[in-house]
């Protein structure tokens, strides 16, 4: 069973000192750094590109970098997402034309490639690519926007994709994202999902440690 993760949503950050708030929640105990890229097109709302996952990395930033790439099309900004230093790499099956290439092209370019659920999403999507991933990535609310309600009918869909993964025998991450926060992450767990991307439940608290040191205590 892969170690738990927590993965750092940066949309829910101080924008106007965003290394610093990074390097603090890293500080606190998050282990990974989660961009949410958004292009105004694909979902209804416009993040941000490599430019700042590359400013992030010379501000001195060595934690793990995982990109959810909320984009259509998705094949054409990949190669500068790997080149800014991105380490893994997911997208929307919606988004690409042709989603065994995509994921071709993210480990063609060094990085670590997964595919992303919608809520609605059918699991089926994954069945003739589940051998090329490192992650798959469960949306629990619809993607766009912060600070959304964790959507309940996702938790027997976690359940399904965990046994495809034990299934596929391979060492494959189930990340999950939307609305996970102190009261609902230990049942998401049990479900088995071993890797978090958590948001305003981290940044909107005053005090990061305690915040984690909850989170965690959690999953123990």
């Amino acid at each position: 069973m892969n170690k738990n993760i927590i993965s750092a949503s940066i949309l829910s950050a101080d924008f106007a000192r965003l290394g610093e708030d990074i390097a603090s929640v890293l500080d606190a105990g998050v282990d990974w750094v989660h961009f949410d890229v958004m292009d105004n097109h694909y979902v209804p709302n416009l993040s941000f590109g490599p430019l700042i996952c590359k400013a992030i990395k010379n501000y001195g930033i060595k934690a793990p970098i995982d990109v959810h790439l909320m984009i259509k099309p998705v094949d054409r900004i990949i190669a500068d997402f790997a080149k800014a230093g991105a380490d893994y790499i997911t997208f929307h099956p919606e988004a690409s034309e042709h989603v065994d290439r995509t994921i071709q092209l993210i480990i063609d370019n060094g990085c670590k490639p997964g595919l992303v659920l919608n809520p609605a999403t059918p699991i089926s999507v994954l069945e003739y690519v589940i051998d090329k991933l490192d992650m798959i990535l469960l949306m629990s609310v619809n993607p766009g926007f912060p600070n959304q309600k964790f959507i309940p009918a996702v938790m027997s869909k976690i359940t399904h994709i965990r046994k495809l993964i034990d299934q596929s025998g391979k060492n494959i991450r189930l990340e999950i994202d939307g609305g996970v926060k102190k009261d609902n992450i230990k049942a998401i767990s049990e479900q088995g999902v071993d890797t978090f991307v958590i948001g305003s439940a981290i940044f909107d608290t005053d005090d990061y440690q305690m915040t984690l040191k909850d989170l965690k205590a959690q999953l123990a």
